[in-house]
């Protein structure tokens, strides 16, 4: 059986969300202590604060359009040797310092 994957979403360096494997579902759910925030805001407009986890499947378009796209996805999935196909494990792999104030690092599935 595949092991579940995890990964933290901070905003600006303020850990605001969580994405995870959920089956063939990917799971982004808003951090309750990010949507408690006064200056809470969304990671992106398509994803506006709520406490109810947004499910897409595959990855929801905001995240699928954080990977490297054309030669540059070619060469990051050949050095790190994850498939094309895996766009949950590049965007744990290669969005811990994305352009723009999103990051996105690989979590433990059993941490909260």
């Amino acid at each position: 059986m595949k092991r579940a994957r995890k990964g933290r979403v901070s905003l600006s360096g303020q850990p605001a969300g969580t994405l995870e494997e959920a089956g063939d579902q990917i799971r982004f759910t808003y951090l309750p202590e990010w949507l408690d925030r006064p200056d809470a805001v969304p990671v992106s407009l398509t994803l506006p604060l709520r406490s109810e986890p947004y499910i897409s499947h595959g990855l929801h378009p905001f995240f699928e359009n954080l990977l490297p796209e054309g030669w540059l996805l070619e060469v990051a999935s050949k050095t790190l040797k994850i498939s094309r196909d895996d766009p949950f494990g590049l965007l744990l792999a290669t969005c811990g310092d994305c352009v723009g104030a999103v990051e996105i690092e690989p979590q433990d599935p059993e941490q909260p």
